[in-house]
């Protein structure tokens, strides 16, 4: 008798990317870069312009193909098996690339005959979709006459028929008012319950607030893999403290000295009511809180408001970037060193070969 282990879904990997590189001549566009996504993960894909973001997702779609390595989508190999692999995936590229002349229900079933829906199930399927993506009101509009929110959805809901595994989702919310963003933010948190989501963005906001992980690439090389929660924390170099005080004896400053974990204390304001706000700054590794509200009442100094100075993903992201742009600068550097010091030494070498 047979005994089978089903893998819980945290554990199936619909995604995987293994060593791959790509590259246009001499340039690399990706390079060497791994990663898995789990089912049911929204997952951030995050990296300034030319960071490798768009050619990646290309190669996941099987829309190009990478030089080196493999990619498998819910184990199908996007070369070896693209068909089986690509019926995985709905893909939403970037710039919206609609068929302006046909209505929003029009495009919706084109797309579904191209993704290969069976007849009897194609009708059920359109109107399914539509429903999902908020369409239902403009379905038998003309695609141009839309506005670009809707031209978004659109473009979702064509990803989105035949109801893939997958949804790879290429900056989604370029070009849309603050309001259109909210609407197409909440669209994809709903998908997230039902699909397998990698989502490309310059709005780190909008990371942090749908994925629940992040992978930050930067020149072709991944920089990060985690939640934005870690990566905010990671990042974070310092403890840095706004504590509101009454402080009528002036004793405050005196404080750095009772609490030797302070590295800096600095006035920020004095606020109309008398209380003073004061900046505090300790390692990250440090929490003073306790220190603070244990000294200060001794001292006769009333804390009115103590809070936490927040890091985002948009500081974590920087210093990634910053990071690794410092250390290729420094690897250049070295490489160049070597060459000129093995010029030197081949010159050096002439030099006696002539003498002799």
């Amino acid at each position: 008798m047979s005994i089978y282990f089903l893998k819980s879904k945290e554990e199936l990997k619909l995604i995987e990317v293994k060593n791959v590189t790509k590259k246009y001549g001499k340039f690399m566009a990706v390079n060497d870069i791994s990663f898995t996504v789990k089912d049911g993960e929204i997952v951030g894909f995050l990296g300034p312009n030319g960071a490798g973001k768009s050619t990646t997702m290309n190669m996941i779609t099987g829309f190009i193909e990478p030089t080196e390595g493999t990619i498998c989508v819910n184990g199908y190999d996007i070369i070896k098996k693209s068909k089986k692999a690509k019926k995985q995936i709905g893909y939403m590229p970037e710039n919206t690339p609609l068929y302006f002349e046909l209505t929003v229900k029009e495009f919706v079933t084109y797309m579904a005959e191209l993704k290969m829906v069976e007849r009897k199930q194609r009708k059920e399927e359109v109107e399914k979709v539509i429903n999902e993506t908020g369409l239902k009101d403009v379905e038998n509009k003309l695609i141009k006459n839309l506005s670009r929110g809707y031209k978004q959805r659109t473009s979702m809901a064509g990803a989105l028929v035949g109801n893939p595994d997958v949804l790879i989702l290429d900056e989604p919310t370029v070009g849309l008012d603050p309001k259109q963003i909210i609407e197409i933010r909440n669209l994809i948190k709903e998908l997230g319950k039902k699909h397998t989501v990698i989502l490309s963005s310059h709005i780190l906001s909008e990371i942090s607030q749908i994925c629940e992980r992040v992978i930050i690439i930067n020149k072709g090389k991944i920089v990060a893999i985690d939640t934005p929660e870690n990566l905010e924390e990671k990042t974070k170099e310092k403890n840095i403290l706004y504590v509101t005080v009454e402080d009528p004896n002036e004793k405050m400053i005196s404080i750095k000295e009772k609490i030797k974990e302070i590295e800096e204390l600095t006035l920020v304001k004095d606020n109309e009511d008398g209380t003073k706000q004061y900046k505090i700054v300790s390692n990250s590794k440090v929490d003073i809180r306790k220190s603070l509200f244990d000294i200060l009442p001794k001292e006769n100094i009333t804390i009115f408001e103590l809070k936490k100075a927040e890091t985002s993903l948009e500081d974590a992201f920087i210093k990634l970037v910053d990071k690794t742009v410092a250390e290729n600068e420094d690897i250049k550097d070295k490489n160049n060193k070597k060459k000129e010091k093995l010029k030197k030494q081949n010159k050096n070498n002439d030099k006696k070969g002539g003498k002799r």
